[in-house]
């Protein structure tokens, strides 16, 4: 029984007739999911990936034509190895291009607050087209959200504010001025330790290296760069931009081949027309040989890579700024101490001794040890330029080990570091003395005049290591490690070492009557002014070989010290054989 308006209860029992629940159609298929779907979850990128994700879309047509035009600059007017002109205008060209590329980043325009570039994750989509619900929000997803973006995401910090500019510009000004050594001076050993110096420099100007281990990984980038560039030179070119867009690759090409006619039509003219002007433009232009063509392509190759890998580099800078060894557990205090107060005892020995040597002079050392200036001199010099190169070594690690928590540490850290520091300059210029008693006895040469500019050089460092330890921090010390190498060199160029050496031994000679007139005569053309203040027939001698080498330069060949030469060499008459010339010894 039920009572009226009530539902009436199914029956129960065995013999009740079962009732299914209504089944609802499904979606059709394509049609959206009316439930949430998780998803997918992104794969995380890896450390390559967030320190240098690289430039993202297609080079810009007009860094790809500025790097064109650079490589065809460098390809013409490096004709040559010897030093020269042609470096530094190369040099030049590729520090254009790679302005260019710095321009056309920092001119990208940023996408407004709200606005996605298109293929982004949060980008809106087409009309119509499915899309996936957003996936409940939650505080971790909101943090995400709004914090800021992380050092690999945007372009590296150091690269963008004001301090990673200016070091950027430091380091290119530092590269321009290392290859236009090659303009003034003609010794080429010279060049070449200006050439290694400046691909240092050029590669920390487009990477930004700061500590040890950012300036060692910023090493190996460029060959990388230049392949990781080629994809992206290639979505340039395939770059098809609507009117009104911007200047597109194929406007850049139609521009260089009309000012490439211009130039050529009205250049043959003025040639025709005068033959001093003819000259000139002859010197400008590269032989036209098989043998040249394929140089010149070659170069064209080598010189375009390395300029792209570079744009792409600029474009967008790898995040160097946070790669740094990891902190490591602190040393007990005696297991620092200990060895460091050694050798700190050690050092004052030596340096007790060393001051017989300043006061009493090499004659009072050289009567009590039995030994020969060579003995005396050339034997210690290498020694104690080894002991100032560990020095810096066992200061590096002992800073890096020593703890620095309380106060008395601190003062231990300042109080024997910096003595061992000081010690060490008084090596150095024990160093430098022997390396002075050495030269004066049998002359100089390009070795110890190297090798002493190395040991000022490491002097400079300690004093440097020596305000390091004074105020325990050492962040900017591997950066002045660089730079000071790099005014070292500078500074070896300014005084002109092949000039100095020739001065050195000439003065010598007319003091002692000793020459080595086969070394002399080797020497680069920075020598001639010097020699030529030797009495004949010395002078014909010493100069002989050196105005036989002598090349003919071009244009891009031009030197400042093979002019020189060849100005003074005019009213000089000279042999070509030293082993003709008479009361010639060789020491």
């Amino acid at each position: 029984m039920t009572s009226p308006g009530s539902t009436p209860l199914p029956a129960s029992g065995p013999t009740a007739p079962q009732v299914n629940p209504p089944v609802r159609p499904g979606p059709a298929v394509g049609q959206p999911q009316p439930w949430p779907i998780a998803p997918a979850q992104p794969r995380p990128p890896s450390l390559f990936e967030r320190r240098w994700p690289g430039p993202s879309g297609a080079a810009r047509p007009l860094v790809l034509a500025a790097v064109a035009m650079a490589a065809v600059v460098g390809a013409a007017t490096l004709t040559m190895v010897r030093p020269g002109l042609g470096w530094l205008v190369a040099t030049l060209a590729g520090t254009a291009a790679l302005v260019s590329a710095s321009v056309a980043r920092s001119r990208t325009p940023s996408p407004p607050a709200g606005v996605t570039a298109p293929g982004s994750p949060t980008a809106p989509t087409a009309p119509g087209a499915p899309t996936a619900p957003a996936a409940p929000a939650s505080s971790t997803s909101a943090v995400t959200a709004t914090a800021p973006p992380t050092a690999g995401a945007a372009d590296r910090p150091g690269a963008t504010g004001a301090p990673g500019r200016a070091a950027q510009v430091v380091w290119a000004a530092a590269t321009i001025a290392l290859v236009a050594v090659g303009t003034v001076r003609a010794a080429g050993w010279l060049f070449a330790l200006c050439l290694v110096a400046a691909a240092v420099t050029g590669t920390l100007a487009v990477t930004g290296g700061r500590s040890p281990l950012g300036m060692l990984v910023a090493a190996t980038l460029p060959p990388a760069a230049t392949v990781r560039a080629l994809p992206w030179a290639v979505r340039g070119l395939r770059d098809t931009r609507p009117a009104g867009a911007g200047i597109g690759f194929g406007r850049i090409l139609t521009s260089l081949a009309i000012s490439a006619g211009l130039l050529l039509l009205f250049g043959l003219l003025f040639s025709s027309a005068d033959a001093v002007f003819a000259d000139l433009v002859t010197g400008l232009l590269p032989d036209i040989s098989a043998a040249s063509v394929v140089g010149w392509l070659v170069r064209l190759g080598l010189i375009g890579g390395g300029l792209l890998g570079a744009a792409y580099l600029v474009s967008r800078p790898p995040d160097l700024e946070g790669l740094r060894p990891g902190p490591s557990r602190p040393a007990h205090r005696l297991e620092w101490t200990l060895p460091l107060v050694l050798l700190d005892t050690l050092f004052a020995a030596f340096v007790l001794v060393q001051l017989t040597v300043f006061f009493g002079g090499a004659g009072h050392v050289l009567r009590t040890a039995g030994l020969t200036y060579a003995q005396y001199a050339r034997g210690g010099f290498w020694q104690l330029l080894a002991v100032t190169a560990l020095t810096l070594l066992v200061i590096a690690i002992a800073a890096r080990r020593a703890p620095t928590a309380t106060r008395a540490d601190r003062l231990l850290v300042r109080v024997l570091l910096g003595t061992l520091a000081a010690l060490s300059l008084v090596v150095v210029a024990s160093a430098l003395y022997r390396m002075q008693v050495y030269a004066d006895a049998y002359g100089a040469t390009r070795l110890r005049l190297f090798v002493t500019t190395v040991e000022l050089w490491l002097g400079l460092l300690f004093v440097l290591v020596g305000v390091a330890v004074v105020r325990l921090r050492a962040a900017w010390l591997p950066r002045l490690v660089v730079g000071t190498a790099v005014l070292a060199l500078l500074g070896l160029a300014l005084v002109n070492p092949d000039r100095l050496i020739a001065d050195r031994n000439v003065d010598r000679y007319l003091e002692t009557g000793r020459l080595d007139v086969s070394y002399l005569s080797g020497l680069s053309a920075d020598a001639v002014p010097a020699l030529a203040r030797l009495p004949e027939p010395m002078r014909v001698c010493a100069l002989g070989e050196i105005a036989a080498e002598l090349p003919r330069d071009g244009l891009w060949g031009a030197n400042l010290g093979r002019a020189r030469a060849r100005r003074d060499l005019a009213t000089i008459p000279t042999v070509t054989d030293v082993t003709d010339c008479p009361g010639t010894r060789r020491w």
